[in-house]
């Protein structure tokens, strides 16, 4: 008698008829088709909040096109995007609008799944781009570009702004390293080079003119607004190029998950991969700062409220993503609201407010947690 993957005894006759499936547990299911046994783990629930998830970021960016300076009717906004509706409409929806509501999509999902990618690694919630200290990097690059070089163009600060990154990420890695790279050392070299580089940039900004200094506290506080067509284009086949690496590097993190030993068990090269995995996780955060700037706490809570809504043990890739897209598009969806009362806000201020609120409940959850009193 021998067990298939299920664990499930398969001895005996052999049934060549019809696909049978198993409930394993639940919202997961194994198939054997002609014979020919195999199995296959379908999580149900993940697959509905992810979809979920992914169809309310998809609709609040639809709403987001309704508001501006100047209101549309739902309408207005679907004739626009149909091509039945004015040509003034249309300009205003399609060309100005649908960019800004289309980089929330996806630089939402690019900020989650980086910290789906980065809390996987490190093992621990606090592991996410922004807290070890990457966009410090790029706001630093950023810095010198326009009040040291100069250079304040657009493509100029972008480009500054993933070079920082990739720079602080590499920094941060050789001084993490120790016969390999573990979670924990990461993450508190990662919250050094993030409060070095701060004290640089505080430095800076302060021996600077006023508008060189207003222009780089604007862009330092996130804002998808100024994202044109220009922009996102290249953006746009930036995150298809991360996006397919993540398909190929989530077989290899879920190994990872289980501890070296399995991983290197199951055939997995844990350094190469490892490394390749922080640069996909790096090239998110570079990519989401070079276009609009640091975006705060989206990449630290994407993941654990996703884990928490799936009841997963992890935070895979797409559903962090998911979740990334629907909290991103909500922040923007806000800033349009409160513009309409008050004054226009980046999404990047009210992300930091909102994922500063989860981070403290998050503290006192892990003090407790370790003390031994009930959360």
């Amino acid at each position: 008698m021998s067990t298939d993957n299920s664990g499930t005894p398969s001895g005996g006759s052999r049934s060549t008829g019809a696909p049978a499936t198993g409930r394993v547990e639940f919202g997961y299911a194994v198939r054997s088709v002609r014979g020919r046994r195999f199995s296959a783990r379908f999580g149900v629930r993940r697959a509905a909040v992810t979809a979920i998830l992914a169809g309310t970021a998809l609709t609040l960016a639809l709403v987001s096109l309704r508001f501006g300076e100047y209101a549309l009717t739902t309408g207005d906004v679907l004739a626009a995007l149909t091509g039945s509706g004015t040509e003034f409409h249309r300009t205003i929806v399609v060309e100005w609008r649908l960019p800004v509501a289309l980089a929330a999509v996806v630089f939402g999902a690019l900020l989650g799944l980086g910290g789906a990618v980065f809390q996987s690694l490190t093992r621990n919630p606090l592991g996410s781009p922004d807290v070890i200290g990457f966009d410090a990097g790029s706001y630093t690059a950023v810095v010198v570009s326009v009040l040291v070089l100069g250079n304040a163009g657009y493509w100029s600060v972008a480009g500054a702004s993933l070079v920082g990154g990739l720079g602080t990420a590499f920094l941060v890695y050789v001084l993490a390293y120790r016969r390999g790279v573990q979670g924990f050392r990461l993450i508190i070299v990662g919250i050094g080079v993030s409060a070095l580089l701060g004290s640089v940039n505080a430095y800076l900004i302060t021996r600077a003119d006023l508008g060189d200094a207003m222009t780089v506290g604007f862009w330092g506080a996130g804002s998808i607004a100024r994202v044109t067509w220009s922009s996102a284009f290249p953006s746009l086949l930036i995150a298809a190029v991360i996006a397919l690496a993540a398909a190929l590097l989530a077989p290899a993190l879920r190994r990872l998950e289980l501890g070296d030993d399995a991983a290197v068990t199951l055939g997995t090269a844990v350094q190469p991969a490892r490394l390749a995995l922080l640069v996909l996780g790096v090239a998110t955060a570079a990519l989401v700062t070079a276009a609009a700037g640091p975006i705060g706490f989206v990449a630290l809570v994407a993941p654990q409220l996703s884990r928490r809504l799936t009841r997963s043990p992890g935070a895979g890739m797409l559903s962090a993503a998911a979740t990334g897209a629907a909290l991103l598009t909500s922040a923007h969806v806000l800033s349009l609201l409160i513009a309409r009362s008050y004054r226009p806000v980046p999404v990047g201020l009210l992300t930091v407010c909102l994922g500063g609120l989860y981070l403290i409940r998050l503290l006192v959850r892990e003090s407790r947690r370790q003390y031994g009193v009930r959360p």
